[in-house]
């Protein structure tokens, strides 16, 4: 069906968005501290709708927790965090390139969050599995997204270069240089950046080193490098 609407990205992200997305992504910081203030209806209803787009649209059960402190154990929040009450669970049924599917919706909420004036960490290892399954029996959970308002807007992750992440075989597009700058804006694990872009004929194809959440890296990498680069791609 033609809605009428024009379209920036493979994301589906409508152009009058995008520009807002965009924005998001520049102004995102990890935040780990958050106040107390609750998340209103109106928030947590266009979260949730959000969070049913990205279900729907990749296959996930990927849900939002509001209210609940459990996630993160006593010491983790005594001393590194604090305030982390929502969050969304990235889940689904277990597959090859869940973590991927999971990786690129959750790039997605936390830009969309922003968006919002809400801040997001994305945690991986730290938080209480045993207690976040239980929000979704029999599905793969990856992590956890916090999401609410940060004491502070948080600061940019230390960054490398485009040349040290990004190489495209003959001059390069001017869409391939915004993409690459911004996958560098997307975290990933310890914000190690271990992601290579590689570009030939308006064909991009993304590798990681093989660590544990390479696959939502990826997945994290290629919805920031598609929202940099626009529709003027394919993915190899």
């Amino acid at each position: 069906m033609d809605t009428g609407i024009a379209v920036d990205t493979a994301s589906g992200i409508a152009m009058d968005a995008a520009t807002d997305m965009k924005q998001a992504m520049r102004q995102r910081h990890t935040v780990r501290k958050f106040t107390s203030k609750p998340l209103l209806p109106e928030l947590i209803s266009q979260l949730n709708d959000r969070v049913r787009a990205n279900n729907e649209r990749l296959g996930l059960a990927i849900s939002l927790k509001v209210g609940d402190g459990s996630a993160l154990p006593g010491a983790l929040k005594l001393f590194f965090a604090k305030g982390v009450r929502n969050y969304f669970v990235l889940a689904g049924s277990d597959r090859p390139g869940l973590d991927e599917d999971l990786g690129y919706a959750s790039a997605d909420l936390m830009l969309f969050a922003q968006t919002l004036g809400l801040d997001t960490w994305w945690i991986g290892g730290t938080f209480n599995r045993k207690n976040v399954e239980q929000a979704v029996p029999g599905k793969k959970v990856i992590g956890i997204v916090a999401v609410g308002f940060g004491v502070t807007p948080g600061v940019a992750h230390k960054s490398k270069t485009a040349a040290e992440v990004g190489s495209y075989e003959g001059p390069a597009p001017q869409w391939f240089a915004d993409g690459v700058q911004a996958a560098l804006l997307a975290p990933t694990a310890l914000n190690k950046q271990c992601f290579r872009i590689a570009g030939e004929g308006g064909k991009v194809s993304i590798s990681e080193n093989g660590g544990t959440f390479s696959g939502a890296d990826i997945g994290i990498v290629k919805y920031h490098f598609e929202l940099g680069a626009g529709n003027a791609f394919e993915w190899a």
